[in-house]
């Protein structure tokens, strides 16, 4: 007999509106994985800097048509994935969002009522971060155990080196480098969204994954075409907020450091599988500025993997394996893939 599988897609989402910018920030702001400090000191922070962005935010939305492209992109690649997954059975992809709608509480409960056997549960964050992956999983955790969902979990936590992510990249990267490569000697930046320093000094292993991330892709690239051998690359990272110091370089350093080389710049969005106000304002429109403004010979950025072929086929893989394996929280190699020191990891222990 088919058995029922709920495949669920988790992302950040996006607010679709105007309207919704102010309270889409304070669902991220109140995060206590987002901002660690009591609950009610939290609530009124969370307040206080949803209100204070909120127009900056609406300002750079409008930029790209005033809603976040997210949800229409996840909603393509959990199409694209369930055509991939006809074969397993009975097979239905659903969407939970961690900040705005589908929220995780919804979808829960339109995975209760579609009544499958088994759930996976699949974060579209190749590398893992407590931030990220790990808020949406506590959200589904509590959201489930409240609507009495209790049929076999499994959680595929990180994916920073499987094969179908980097292969996608790869062909991307080669793309914009043959464009960048006419206009002059190419200097790859692998840009990743920010964290805070001490994020990662408490344990997240979050850096070192964005690190395999772009050893796996190098190698890729060297293995398609031996011009790139020697090509110059740097992971950086982009989207930083507030007092704190972030994990660098930062991407905007690295623009000008490129320009002011006389080197081509070619970015690629390492962490992030899917458009949104990151890739769509910050590397389309403000970073290209800057690299225009510094002299840079070219700016190219290179898509997100989105529903490239190669991508969804490495979901679908991670997802039949997953289904072979027991009830647990793993990377897509079953392994461990950050070092014992790092105790956010999500698989704890296990395999350490």
């Amino acid at each position: 007999m088919s058995r029922r599988v709920a495949v669920v897609l988790m992302n950040l989402g996006g607010p679709d509106s105007p309207e919704a910018v102010q309270p889409f920030l304070f669902n991220l702001f109140s995060d206590p994985a987002i901002m660690e400090v009591p609950g009610p000191l939290r609530w009124i922070l969370a307040r206080l800097i949803s209100r204070r962005r909120a127009p900056f935010a609406r300002e750079n939305y409008a930029r790209i048509g005033g809603a976040s492209p997210l949800l229409a992109n996840t909603e393509a690649q959990a199409t694209a994935l369930q055509t991939a997954l006809a074969e397993v059975g009975e097979v239905k992809v659903f969407i939970a969002m961690r900040y705005w709608h589908p929220l995780t509480e919804a979808t829960v409960r339109d995975v209760v009522a579609f009544r499958p056997d088994e759930v996976v549960l699949l974060p579209l964050y190749p590398q893992f971060s407590g931030t990220t992956s790990g808020s949406s999983l506590r959200r589904w955790s509590a959201a489930a155990q409240k609507a009495g969902l209790s049929v076999t979990t499994r959680i595929l936590c990180c994916y920073p080196t499987q094969a179908g992510f980097v292969a996608a990249a790869a062909a991307l990267i080669e793309r914009g480098l043959e464009e960048a490569i006419a206009r002059g000697q190419p200097r790859l930046l692998l840009s990743a969204h920010g964290l805070p320093k001490r994020t990662v000094a408490r344990g997240d292993p979050y850096e070192i994954h964005v690190v395999q991330s772009a050893g796996a892709i190098m190698q890729a690239l060297r293995q398609r075409d031996p011009r790139w051998h020697g090509l110059e690359h740097v992971v950086c990272y982009q989207s930083r907020v507030g007092p704190l110091e972030w994990l660098g370089p930062y991407t905007g350093a690295e623009i000008e450091r490129a320009a002011a080389d006389k080197r081509a710049v070619v970015v690629f969005p390492i962490a992030f599988v899917s458009e949104h106000s990151e890739t769509l304002v910050e590397l389309d429109i403000d970073y290209r500025h800057l690299a225009e403004a510094a002299g840079a010979p070219a700016y190219i950025r290179v898509p997100a993997v989105g529903t490239q072929p190669a991508f969804v086929e490495g979901l679908a893989s991670m997802v039949r394996n997953a289904l072979q394996q027991p009830a647990v929280t793993a990377s897509d190699s079953g392994l461990r893939l950050c070092p014992a020191a790092f105790g956010r990891c999500a698989m704890g222990a296990t395999n350490a």
